[in-house]
C-alpha cells in the first residue's frame, strides 16, 4: 500500500493523516470544507512542531510529513487511486453509510475500505458495498499520533486477507493492532462507556463530586485521566450515542444512559468541544476547573 485516503479532517481524521504521512505514505485528506482542511493542516503542523521540540522527530521529518499530504474537497479525485480509504467522518450511521456507498462506486476494485467508527456495526457499513470482504474497522485512539492502539474490527464478511493486511499496515505505523469482532461497542467502548456512565450516575446520585470521582480513579486505579474529564474530552454527545448503541444492540437496560448525561447533551453541554461539560473548558486544559453547575 502506497496511497492512502482519509475522509474527514476533524480531530481523528487529521491525526490519522498525520500518522500515515509521517510514516512515508502519500495521503489524500478529503473534506467537503476547504476551511476545515486548512485548519487540519495547521493542527498537523503544530503537532509536528511539538514532536520536533521534544526531539521525537527532526525538522526535515516535519517537512516531509506535510509534503506527503494533499487535500481534496471532491471525493472522486481524493479516492480514485487509493489502495486504502480510512473514513473518519462524524459518528452518524446515515452519514457513514452514504460515504461507503459512494466509496464503493469510486474506489479501485481492490481497495480496502476502513472506518474509524467507535461503535457503528462494520457489518452494517459493509452491507451497502459490493466488497464486504474488503470492509474493516480501524478504530484509532485519540490523540492518534500518541496512542499506540488500533482496534481492528472484523465485520461478519471481512476476509482474513483484509484483516492480516491491516494488522501488518498498523505495524508499519508503529501501532499495535488488536483484533475484535463486530458486536456493539466492540471492546474499547463496551468496557469504557459503561464505566463513564457509572461515574456520571455516581455524580448524579451525590456519591461524590466531579473532582473527587476523577481523583479517586486517577490515584486509585492509575488512570491517566478521570472518567468525567475523559467524557468531556470524548464529547458528551458521543458518549450518549454510544450508550444508546449498547442499550439497543444488546437489549439490556444496564446500558441505559444516565439521565444527567441526557440532560447535559440536551442543554448543549457537550464537553470540551462546546466549552462546558463537567469542567469549564473556556480557558483550555491549562486552567481546567469544575463547571459551576457542579460547585454550588
Amino acid at each position: 500500500m502506497k496511497q492512502i485516503s482519509v475522509i474527514g479532517s476533524g480531530t481523528m481524521g487529521n491525526g490519522i493523516a498525520h500518522v500515515f504521512a509521517q510514516n512515508g505514505f502519500k495521503v489524500n485528506l478529503v473534506d467537503i470544507s476547504q476551511d476545515a482542511l486548512d485548519k487540519a493542516l495547521l493542527t498537523i503542523g503544530k503537532n509536528l512542531d511539538r514532536q520536533v521540540k521534544k526531539e521525537a522527530i527532526t525538522a526535515q521529518t516535519k517537512i516531509d510529513t506535510l509534503n506527503n499530504i494533499t487535500t481534496f474537497t471532491q471525493m472522486k479525485e481524493g479516492v480514485e487511486s487509493s489502495d486504502l480509504v480510512v473514513e473518519a467522518a462524524t459518528e452518524n450511521p446515515d452519514i457513514k453509510l452514504s460515504i461507503f456507498k459512494e466509496l464503493d462506486e469510486l474506489c479501485k476494485d481492490d481497495a480496502i475500505l476502513a472506518s474509524n467508527t467507535s461503535s457503528i456495526s462494520i457489518t452494517k457499513i459493509a452491507s451497502v458495498t459490493n466488497r464486504p470482504e474488503k470492509v474493516i474497522g480501524m478504530h484509532f485512539m485519540n490523540p492518534v499520533p500518541v496512542m499506540k492502539l488500533v482496534e481492528v474490527i472484523n465485520g461478519y464478511l471481512t476476509s482474513i486477507e483484509t484483516t492480516n493486511c491491516i494488522i501488518s499496515l498498523c505495524e508499519h505505523l508503529s501501532k499495535t493492532a488488536v483484533p475484535a469482532n463486530d458486536y456493539p461497542g466492540f471492546v474499547a467502548n463496551r468496557i469504557l462507556m459503561p464505566m463513564i456512565n457509572e461515574a456520571i450516575l455516581s455524580l448524579q446520585n451525590g456519591v461524590a463530586g466531579v473532582n473527587e470521582i476523577d481523583q479517586i480513579m486517577k490515584l486509585g486505579m492509575a488512570h491517566p485521566m478521570g472518567p468525567l474529564q475523559l467524557a468531556d474530552f470524548i464529547g458528551l454527545d458521543v458518549c450518549l450515542y454510544i450508550m444508546r448503541v449498547l442499550q439497543d444492540g444488546l437489549g439490556d437496560d444496564k446500558y441505559a444512559p444516565a439521565p444527567l448525561l441526557v440532560n447535559m447533551v440536551t442543554a448543549g453541554h457537550m464537553g470540551s468541544k462546546s466549552g462546558n461539560g463537567f469542567y469549564d473548558w473556556s480557558n483550555g486544559i491549562k486552567d481546567l476547573k469544575v463547571s459551576k453547575q457542579f460547585t454550588n
